[in-house]
């Protein structure tokens, strides 16, 4: 992880010519399953700021760390022509009180449907598929999941409104996701209710200026193994200095994980943009 980061910075800091079609902040930042979005939610926008002529590609990594648990996620993304984004996302998932790891990959595809985040009358709309295969499934066997291996589909529509509030610009986002993953895959899919549910998030920020944002994000989480899983709330500030970097902090209220109770804590994402 400590690598991707550095690397992030250093192309960052070095490249002069990225995509720059977009207005600064608006592709969000990278979210824990590769796409862009929030840190928990992905949204509508697509990555980087390549504009309809243009291609974009991040790279990132993220941890989270609550009183239990860490996650750590690296991964990149790539935008054609700001119509489909591809993303893959290396997910170490860190059990403290057993010394265990758990390992997953995520491989998404998102596309826009309709409209622009900014200048359309109605929100952006995109559509995306994120398939999840676990490189460690005892766990998830262990507590009862059907499969090591699944696919998320979601719809998601946002939306920028300019001066909104104060003349501070305002940004949303709700998505809904169909799904079987249990705490992201990380414990499989499926388990005692083996059905595919629709799950909702949700996300809104305020641009205090063009380049820090202080938004809270929310999302809700199957509980297919009947360990009372509780939905994922977050409070988070991004810093974007530029075009080629941005950096996330945020507070985690993650509730209850595998009988864990009331993990809480911290997360931090960084974001090279080229």
């Amino acid at each position: 992880m400590r690598i991707l980061i550095i690397f992030s910075l250093m192309w960052a800091g070095s490249i002069a010519h990225a995509a720059d079609g977009k207005l600064i902040a608006t592709p969000g930042v990278s979210q824990i399953e590769g796409s862009a979005g929030g840190g928990i939610v992905p949204w509508a926008q697509l990555a980087g700021y390549a504009s309809r002529d243009e291609i974009a590609g991040n790279v990132f990594c993220s941890r989270g760390d609550v009183s239990d648990y860490r996650l750590d996620v690296c991964g990149a993304q790539a935008n054609f022509y700001d119509r489909v984004e591809f993303s893959v996302a290396k997910q170490r998932f860190r059990i403290n009180a057993a010394d265990l790891t758990i390992r997953q990959d995520v491989f998404g595809i998102k596309t826009r449907v309709y409209g622009d985040l900014v200048y359309s009358r109605f929100p952006q709309v995109s559509l995306g598929v994120m398939h999840k295969r676990l490189r460690d499934d005892e766990i998830a066997n262990a507590l009862g999941a059907k499969r090591s291996h699944g696919t998320d589909f979601y719809v998601a529509a946002s939306k920028l409104h300019l001066g909104a509030f104060a003349g501070y610009n305002w940004l949303w986002n709700l998505t809904a996701r169909h799904t079987s993953a249990n705490e992201l895959g990380i414990l499989g899919h499926g388990g005692s209710d083996q059905g595919r549910r629709l799950q909702l998030e949700a996300s809104t920020a305020v641009l205090l200026g063009r380049h820090v944002a202080v938004g809270v994000e929310y999302r809700q989480k199957p509980d297919n193994l009947g360990l009372g899983e509780d939905d994922w709330k977050d409070i988070f500030v991004a810093w974007i200095p530029n075009k080629h970097l941005n950096v996330t902090a945020a507070w985690l209220d993650l509730g209850d994980i595998a009988g864990a109770k009331n993990q809480r804590g911290w997360y931090l994402s960084v974001t090279g943009n080229f």
